[in-house]
């Protein structure tokens, strides 16, 4: 069975706004999976957030998919060493359950965003 690319555009649409949005809701729940070498980490949960909310609706009109989808590749790559930054270094997220293999768990669902990313870019 093939997942329709419109409910993939939506699912991604929707996954990657409402995250954008938590970044300003809570945003000291992300600055702690801020790197520390990184400065300025509050302006750059901010930052991703509003990449994240204007790749999501980005994704939605047909003029702007396609700018959208990359833009979001590129949040989602860029964003992927503070993934392994709190993998590496065991740093949870408020209500995360406390375990570490469930860090190293999240990295391969880059790929599958990746993959939402790019069906969401098709026209069909």
């Amino acid at each position: 069975m093939t997942i329709p690319n419109p409910l993939i555009r939506l699912a991604t649409a929707l996954g990657y706004t409402v995250a954008g949005v938590t970044h300003f809701a809570t945003p000291d729940t992300f600055v702690k999976m801020v790197p520390p070498a990184l400065p300025a980490p509050k302006t750059l949960v901010y930052i991703s957030g509003a990449a994240e909310i204007a790749g999501g609706l980005g994704l939605l009109p047909p003029p702007t998919r396609k700018l959208a989808g990359w833009g979001l590749m590129a949040l989602t790559l860029a964003v992927f060493p503070a993934n392994i930054y709190m993998a590496v270094e065991e740093v949870y997220i408020d209500r995360m359950p406390k375990h570490p293999a469930l860090l190293w768990a999240r990295l391969p669902f880059q790929f599958l965003f990746f993959w939402m990313i790019w069906r969401s870019m098709e026209e069909r």
